[in-house]
């Protein structure tokens, strides 16, 4: 809330103290505490000659105190820009969130949690400066943001569905209690974590909040075949990014029991890379503006990159028995719908679905990105073929009984069948050793084993 009169000022007196809001009876030298909480934080109003009790007290001596404050800012290390604005006899302190992070006083550093300026100890100290001096992204306030216009109640419905929770509360009052938001100066203002997942057009506000998904002809970027933008919320970008890469996942298909049942099977698991793009997702630096998150399809892998690199205090190593969220409130929040489990488990399924589907083990890169490479097959793995066999294995096993050149050419328009599911199949029987190649590499012919001779005979 911009504070601009006496009314603003009576407005925010009886709503308290708050994240963005702190009082001072007079001008002291604790207010270099609450300068210093508020830069370190996501900015806010010190209004000076308000007691705690919410009495209007005032400032007499206004030029003097207006010199004072300005003095124990600059005396702040680095110094804190500050706006001063004096409303009849009271003085409004505005500070920013501050660019050069991390500040302090002669009493130590300070930061904002909830209504109170909390001091750093020593570990959290540490740990600011790992964060490189910034406070969490998802858990910042976003002044810009207007609410209700900004804001979509069909996306927080659809979450609330999601998440099954269900009564009667007022929509401001669930944003309240979920974490995303804090009532101030008359208004409901949100945090970045709701804007990701409940604005209308989250990159009004973030322009890099997005997924591009593109795929590529051959294994560098040379030759783009498709490219797309999601730029949704978060849950909404997942889900399309993940219909984009399933017209791409080549599948595969068995036919097993009795009712011949056919059982779709991706060259790599959906839920290995749904779970990968969660994380790039929820796991991203998004005070880094100059990249979103990218799905690249190569011929020969799979790759999902997001901006930032592990944690700070995270390795490579690390992964999968550490856990570290660089945006805790949007992992809760996306947790909540079921979408992700416990913190830390992701790696370890990837891994574990890999594993199962006889696939090499995706491998980690990061730097100024984290990025998750999956190897394509170069053709299907530990792909058996199921009793009783399935019809295109059939009607190929047909066709090279029957010709007496039975090439890749033959059996494609014999079939009707593409090459690349000839020669799919093709590998797959000759590693069944159902047949067998005879002649030279440009003019020989497929032949029956007589294992290949036993299985056609087969009703």
């Amino acid at each position: 809330m911009k504070i601009k009169t006496s009314q603003d000022i009576d407005i925010l007196i009886r709503e308290g103290e708050g994240y963005l809001v702190e009082f001072k009876e007079s001008v002291s030298d604790s207010l270099a505490r609450e300068m210093v909480a508020f830069a370190n934080s996501s900015g806010g109003s010190i209004i000076v000659g308000i007691a705690d009790d919410g009495r209007k007290t005032g400032i007499k001596n206004k030029n003097n105190s207006k010199s004072q404050i300005q003095d124990i800012a600059n005396n702040c290390d680095p110094p804190i820009p500050i706006l001063l604005r004096l409303i009849e006899d009271v003085i409004i302190i505005e500070v920013k969130n501050g660019p050069n992070k991390p500040y302090s006083c002669k009493d130590g550093f300070f930061t904002r949690i909830g209504p109170n300026t909390q001091k750093l100890r020593r570990n959290e100290i540490i740990e600011f400066l790992n964060r490189e001096g910034r406070v969490r992204f998802d858990d910042q306030f976003c002044m810009d943001f207007q609410y209700p216009k900004d804001f979509s109640s069909d996306k927080f419905k659809k979450f609330l569905r999601s998440c099954n929770i269900t009564g009667v509360l007022p929509q401001e009052t669930a944003l309240v209690n979920l974490g995303v938001a804090q009532r101030q100066g008359g208004r409901l203002l949100l945090k970045n974590a709701g804007i990701l997942l409940f604005a209308k057009d989250p990159r009004a506000f973030h322009l890099h909040a997005m997924i591009t998904c593109a795929r590529f002809k051959g294994n560098n970027k040379v030759n783009i075949i498709d490219k797309k933008d999601f730029t949704s919320d978060v849950i909404s970008n997942i889900e399309d990014a993940m219909k984009w890469l399933q017209t791409y996942v080549p599948l595969r298909y068995d036919i097993t029991g009795a009712s011949l049942r056919r059982k779709e099977i991706p060259e790599i698991p959906y839920d290995a890379l749904r779970e990968a793009l969660l994380n790039s997702v929820i796991h991203r630096d998004y005070f880094e503006r100059g990249a979103v998150t990218m799905v690249e399809f190569y011929d020969d892998r799979i790759e999902i990159t997001n901006p930032g690199g592990l944690a700070p205090g995270m390795r490579i190593k690390d992964l999968g028995t550490i856990s570290l969220s660089r945006n805790p409130l949007l992992f809760d929040l996306v947790h909540r719908t079921g979408l992700v489990e416990r913190m830390g488990s992701g790696i370890v399924r990837i891994r574990n679905m890999l594993e199962e589907a006889g696939l090499r083990p995706p491998v980690f890169e990061s730097g100024l990105f984290f990025t998750v490479k999956f190897e394509r097959p170069g053709e299907p793995i530990n792909e058996p073929i199921n009793e009783p066999i399935n019809e295109p294995i059939k009607s190929l096993l047909r066709q090279i009984s029957a010709h007496r050149k039975a090439n890749l050419m033959v059996l494609e328009s014999a079939t009707g069948f593409s090459r690349a599911k000839v020669k799919r199949y093709v590998a797959m029987m000759i590693k069944e050793g159902l047949i067998g190649f005879e002649g030279a590499k440009k003019t020989g012919r497929y032949v029956l084993t007589e294992k290949g001779k036993a299985r056609i005979r087969r009703k």
